[in-house]
């Protein structure tokens, strides 16, 4: 199979987690996005570029479809494909690194989430956390705290989550092996078996 061709079936797949995931997610009230497990899928797979242009499509698609608050959080996508891709490749997301890792990609998502979701909808959305941005600050937390509080950790939370289920997706479904494009020198071919080892 052509590169091209594995690069778009990988992004289509990716779009499509996206799109379920968050779609899942708003139909039951999931306190989580899940909404990002396509772009870190893609970012592990793939690399940064190709995560980013995920995460973008699928925000877009799940704008056009149900959720059009997903247009204003792009740009989250963006950050998100960004520091899975960079990060998977660095072994940051691998491991005992994994929670770590996972902080790393959620708190710049979670601090651009807090401003979108302050500056653009005084803190309500259609995600379920915007009910514990409510109780927050019907308790007595400034709105913009309760924003921040709320978002860091269901950002945290829910990239562990992605991380998580991607890796076992690509490793039990041997899917570097299968639809991996090497991104830099991340994957290295063994001479003795004439296989991509990705982890």
């Amino acid at each position: 199979m052509k590169k091209k061709t594995k690069i778009q079936m990988v992004i289509i797949m990716g779009i499509v987690f996206n799109v379920l995931g968050a779609f899942i997610a708003m139909t039951f009230s999931i306190p989580f996005y899940m909404d990002s497990i396509g772009t870190i899928l893609v970012a592990g797979l793939l690399g940064p570029k190709y995560a980013m242009l995920t995460g973008v499509l699928g925000s877009i698609t799940s704008g056009m479809t149900f959720d059009m608050y997903s247009f204003y959080y792009a740009p989250v996508q963006l950050l998100t494909g960004f520091f899975a891709g960079i990060l998977y490749h660095g072994k940051w997301l691998k491991g005992w690194r994994t929670p770590l890792g996972s902080i790393l990609v959620g708190v710049p998502t979670s601090l651009l989430s807090a401003c979108i979701t302050a500056g653009l909808f005084n803190g309500i959305t259609s995600g379920a956390s915007s009910t514990f941005v409510v109780v927050f600050h019907h308790l007595g937390m400034p709105l913009i705290l309760s924003i921040l509080l709320v978002q860091v950790f269901t950002d945290y939370m829910d990239k562990f989550f992605a991380v998580c289920l991607t890796k076992a997706i690509i490793e039990r479904g041997h899917l570097y092996e299968k639809w991996g494009i090497a991104w830099k020198d991340t994957a290295v071919l063994k001479t003795s078996t004439k296989e991509k080892s990705f982890f």
